[in-house]
């Protein structure tokens, strides 16, 4: 579940802690917790309602929208993702994202280098489609903010599998999402400049 830029404030000062989504299947569960630009949150509870009228307007102050037709503006009616039905989720915060700090951490020696390299050699030999790691991290250093699905295409690759693939690089504190696409980390510029030469040669 992705938040708005101009909404991770919200989510981590405690004053968003609704959101209405559309989903074919909720990627969230009441009782789970979720890592956010706004800190690491604990699912409160989700439920699938019938459609836009079955929102509590009372909720809206909780999402950062001002009103039924922002949201609505937001959400869309759903004739563009058929199969898709309308969630209300509710959270709350419960502390920061371990990833904000890793992703900070630059592997400056020989050690953390290696202990990178064997975490994506796990991930290369465990993927059907052979090596991925290396060649997904280059193209977002190129194409920083440049939307899943285009990023995807030029490796001829599905969207939603490269998306799980980016999560994995992500929990490595490597890449970092921005509302649009996104870009690598301190910690992933400095693994591929410090095997630039290894992948070289």
């Amino acid at each position: 579940m992705l938040f708005r830029r101009h909404d991770w404030p919200g989510v981590e000062d405690g004053s968003i802690t609704v959101a209405f989504r559309r989903w074919k299947r909720p990627t969230v569960k009441t009782g789970g917790r979720l890592r956010s630009p706004g800190g690491l949150l604990a699912i409160d509870d989700v439920r699938v309602l019938g459609g836009i009228g079955d929102v509590d307007e009372r909720d809206l102050p909780r999402t950062g929208l001002p009103s039924l037709d922002a949201l609505v503006a937001f959400l869309g009616d759903g004739s563009d993702r058929p199969g898709t039905q309308l969630y209300r989720v509710e959270f709350h915060r419960i502390g920061d994202d371990d990833r904000v700090e890793l992703r900070a951490r630059v592997p400056d020696d020989a050690a953390a280098v290696s202990e990178l390299d064997a975490r994506l050699a796990r991930f290369d030999r465990a993927s059907a489609r052979g090596p991925w790691t290396r060649a997904v991290l280059e193209l977002i250093r190129e194409r920083p903010g440049v939307r899943a699905g285009d990023l995807a295409e030029t490796l001829g690759r599905e969207r939603l599998p490269f998306k799980a693939d980016v999560r994995k690089l992500k929990a490595l504190g490597l890449t970092e999402s921005l509302e649009v696409g996104y870009r690598l980390s301190p910690r992933g510029a400095a693994y591929l400049d410090a095997t630039a030469t290894d992948s070289s040669g």
